[in-house]
C-alpha cells in the first residue's frame, strides 16, 4: 500500500450509536492484530526487538503524514522534470477528467469532475467525497489507482468539492453531497450514467458523508420546482475509508478516549468556538442528525469499511486528536448492520496483502453486477 494512501485519511475529516456497548478492542485480539501489523509493516518496530507494541504502532501511524508529504513531493518533482524534458510522464500521474469543474449547485465550492467509463450501455458510477475535517481538501485528492481501477471496470467516477465549515457548519456539507448525487442523476442520460447503480465513498470526513447519505431516507422532493431536487439520493452501496459511524463527540470520547474527543473538527463542525461549548444541550439533536448510525434501517445499502489505525487502545500519551480513525468505528458499524441483517464488509490494512481501496472497487463491481 502506497504511504500516501494513509495520509489523506489522517486529515479527518453520533447518535443512536451511543446505545451500543462501548468497549475497547479485546487485548488478546489486539496482540494478534499487532502481530499481523508487524508482518505488514516491519519498519514500525522502532526498537527492532521483533515485537510490536501498541505504542510503536501508534507512533508509526502518527509519522505517516510527514513521510507521505515527502514522497508526494518527490513524485511531483519527477512528473515536472519528465514533462519539461519531453519524456513520458510517469504512468501513475493523474488522469484528466472528461468534464472538469462542472457546477452542481449555487455555492462557491459546488463543483465536480467527471470521468466517463467506456460502456455499451449506461454505466454504474461512484461519487468521491474528499476528507479533511470539512476544513481542507479537494476533489483532486482522489487516488489515481482507485480511479483507474474503477474506469477499467466500467465504472464512471465523479469527484466532488463541497463547502467548508469555515463558511457553513454541518449539515451544509452533507446537503452538498446529496445535491451532487441528485445533479448527476439528472444528467444520467446525457452522460451515460445508470441512475439505478450508484455508490459513494470517501476518506474520513468524506466517509462520514458517504455513510450518512447511504443511510439517510431519500432527500428527493417530488414537489420541487427544481428538477435536480426531485431526483433520488439513495445509493446502491457505500465505501468508507477510515470512516466514523458517529460524529457525536461524547460517544467518541466514550469509545476511544479524551484525545479523540479533543480533535479540532468538533467545534467548527457544529458552529461553536470551543470544546466546552459542545456541552450545550441544544447541540445534542444535531449530533444525532449528523451521525450515520442514527439513520440506519433495514433497507439500507451494503458497506465496505476499511481502516489503517492500530486496532488497540490509544497510548497513555496520545496526541490531541489521535484515534479519530480508530477501527472501533468499523466494529460498531458492522455490529449495528449485522443486527439488522445488513452487509458490512470490514477490512483492516494489516489483514490484507493489497490496497484496501482496490478491494473496495472489487466490492463495488460485485454490487453493481459487473464481471
Amino acid at each position: 500500500m502506497h504511504p500516501s494512501r494513509f495520509s489523506l485519511c489522517l486529515a479527518l475529516a453520533g447518535c443512536a450509536a451511543g446505545r451500543l456497548v462501548a468497549a475497547v478492542p479485546d487485548p488478546s485480539r489486539g496482540d494478534e492484530h499487532l502481530r499481523r501489523w508487524l508482518l505488514r509493516f516491519p519498519e514500525a518496530d522502532a526498537d527492532r526487538d521483533g515485537r510490536l507494541t501498541a505504542a510503536e504502532a501508534w507512533q508509526y501511524q502518527g509519522d505517516l503524514p510527514q513521510r507521505s508529504r515527502e514522497q508526494q513531493a518527490r513524485r511531483e518533482r519527477a512528473i515536472v522534470e519528465a514533462a519539461t524534458a519531453g519524456r513520458p510522464v510517469p504512468a501513475e500521474s493523474r488522469l484528466l477528467p472528461h468534464l472538469s469543474d462542472v457546477r452542481y449547485g449555487p455555492h462557491d465550492r459546488n463543483f465536480l469532475d467527471l470521468w466517463i467509463a467506456r460502456s455499451s450501455g449506461p454505466a454504474p458510477w461512484v461519487v468521491f467525497f474528499h476528507g479533511g475535517a470539512w476544513k481542507i481538501g479537494d476533489k483532486r485528492d482522489i487516488h489515481d489507482e482507485t480511479l483507474r481501477a474503477c474506469l477499467e471496470a466500467g465504472i464512471s467516477v465523479a469527484a466532488v468539492n463541497y463547502r467548508f465549515t469555515a463558511s457553513a457548519p454541518l449539515p451544509a456539507q452533507f446537503m452538498d453531497g446529496a445535491r451532487a448525487v441528485q445533479f448527476l442523476r439528472s444528467r444520467a442520460t446525457a452522460w451515460n450514467l445508470d441512475p439505478k447503480r450508484v455508490a459513494a465513498y470517501g476518506a474520513s470526513a468524506g466517509a462520514i458523508m458517504s455513510l450518512w447519505l447511504g443511510f439517510h431516507p431519500d432527500l428527493a422532493d417530488p414537489k420541487s420546482r427544481d428538477p435536480v431536487a426531485r431526483e433520488s439520493t439513495r445509493l446502491t452501496c457505500v465505501g468508507s475509508v477510515n470512516g466514523q459511524c458517529t460524529i457525536n463527540p461524547f460517544v467518541i470520547r466514550e469509545w476511544i478516549g479524551e484525545a479523540a474527543f479533543q480533535h479540532g473538527v468538533f467545534p467548527t463542525a457544529f458552529g461553536v468556538k470551543s470544546h466546552a461549548e459542545l456541552n450545550d444541550p441544544a447541540l445534542r439533536p444535531q449530533f444525532e442528525r449528523m451521525s450515520p448510525l442514527s439513520h440506519l434501517t433495514r433497507d439500507d445499502p451494503p458497506v465496505f469499511a476499511s481502516y489503517t489505525e492500530p486496532d488497540a487502545p490509544l497510548p497513555a500519551a496520545a496526541k490531541r486528536g489521535q484515534g479519530m480513525h480508530h477501527p472501533i468505528f468499523g466494529h460498531k458499524l458492522k455490529a449495528a448492520m449485522a443486527g439488522l441483517g445488513l452487509e458490512c464488509h470490514y477490512v483492516h490494512v494489516a489483514d490484507i496483502a493489497g490496497d484496501p481501496e482496490l478491494a473496495m472497487v472489487q466490492f463495488f463491481r460485485r454490487k453493481f453486477g459487473l464481471p
